[in-house]
């Protein structure tokens, strides 16, 4: 049975082009057993008609902040919907929806819902590809928005390139994918490791790494969204979502202690950081000085974090691991994996320029205990984080029954 029959979904439309295609969206909606109310915006109705979405969906379409009888309809509208879709999402609603401003019907009902949304944009290949466009795309997913990326082919006026809506099967797809999805973490407890050490030299320099949190970030902000109580050690300034516990630490020595305070009481531990292998042994309280020489660094081996995790590991907790590789990637992930008593290893090639360390995009083959291995396309951190979290679910003892 679809995961749509019986719920609400408000779908919302924006002017452009592919408007015409979100009437083949509400009709896959309706047949699948969903409630929709359409709500378009006024440059929508530019392109497709209100009657037309009137006839097809549950509820007749409504447009406006003012012309109604309900005299606050982006609340009731976003307090009854188990979903909000907007298809086609254009520049203008991505840009207005990540600053958090509420100028019609449809951005005032996405701020005041407390629903899962989805959007799908669609636009020219360079609006697609413009900086802004992105960040607020970036903004969007970091607080929980899915998005159902646009697909390459032909384009208003002619043009072929990147920035077509999602075909419409895939954009219902997706809405059933993130309704199934829903809560399943709801009681479960996510510990998550983000960003380098810093191993210090003197009391100035430190040995350290590339890595940026990125992807450590993405995996706590799902797991948060997807209703799991988290908490974050990491080393990496930048802020969490307010309901995850975020803990700063910045040596490899510091992270241990505090991921092996808490990993007993977590069901899962997601090891995303890029803990240094090595430290040098005898740092220096004061700052070398250059005039001096250069220094002979003696290094030692830190713990090992992932080990000392997988020996303590209790019945039911779930342990992912991360591989970040510049070869061999599938051989020496299997081989962390087994090493490290891991139940799920995320193995990628921090070799590549659009993946791995300080980029927005990863790829990755994901491998687990039970012989299994998905190799991962090129995706937004997020959209990977998603992956992990539902290969997780799958293995959580109460989840699987």
């Amino acid at each position: 049975m679809s995961a749509l029959r019986g719920r609400r979904v408000v779908l919302g439309v924006c002017g452009g082009i592919a408007a015409y295609k979100a009437v083949d969206v509400c009709r896959r909606m309706v047949d699948a057993g969903a409630h929709v109310v359409p709500v378009l915006t006024h440059d929508a109705t530019r392109f497709v008609g209100e009657v037309t979405f009137s006839a097809l969906a549950s509820e007749r379409v409504r447009t406006s902040l003012f012309d109604d009888d309900d005299p606050i309809p982006h609340t009731r509208l976003g307090q009854s919907a188990d979903l909000i879709v907007v298809a086609p999402a254009t520049a203008k609603l991505l840009g207005k929806y990540a600053a958090g401003i509420s100028d019609d019907l449809l951005t005032a009902t996405l701020l005041a819902t407390r629903a899962p949304v989805l959007v799908a944009p669609a636009m020219h290949t360079e609006m697609w590809e413009h900086a802004a466009v992105q960040d607020n795309l970036a903004t969007l997913r970091r607080r929980g928005v899915d998005v159902v990326d646009p697909e390459s082919g032909r384009l208003a006026g002619g043009d072929v390139g990147e920035g077509r809506l999602a075909d419409p099967a895939r954009i219902v797809a997706a809405a059933e994918a993130v309704l199934a999805r829903g809560h399943d973490l709801a009681g479960v407890r996510v510990l998550v490791t983000a960003g380098g050490t810093r191993e210090p030299i003197d009391a100035v320099r430190v040995i350290t790494n590339r890595s940026s949190g990125k992807q450590g970030y993405a995996v706590a902000e799902v797991a948060a969204a997807r209703g799991a109580a988290v908490t974050l050690v990491t080393t990496i300034g930048r802020p969490a979502p307010p309901q995850v516990e975020v803990v700063h630490v910045d040596t490899a020595a510091e992270m241990r202690e505090a991921v092996l305070a808490r990993a007993d009481d977590h069901d899962v531990v997601v090891q995303a950081a890029a803990v240094a292998d090595f430290r040098p042994k005898a740092p220096s309280p004061d700052k070398l000085k250059k005039a001096d020489g250069a220094p002979e660094i003696l290094l030692e081996p830190t713990e090992d974090i992932a080990a000392e995790l997988g020996r303590r590991k209790r019945d039911g907790q779930v342990l992912v691991g991360f591989a970040a590789e510049t070869g061999d990637l599938e051989a020496n992930a299997a081989k962390k994996l087994a090493s490290k008593r891991l139940d799920l290893v995320v193995g990628n090639d921090v070799a590549q320029p659009d993946a791995g360390f300080d980029v927005d995009t990863n790829r990755a083959v994901i491998l687990d205990a039970h012989g299994g291995v998905e190799h991962v396309p090129l995706v937004h951190k997020t959209e990977l984080a998603a992956i992990i979290m539902d290969r997780v679910v799958a293995l959580l003892p109460e989840k699987a029954e």
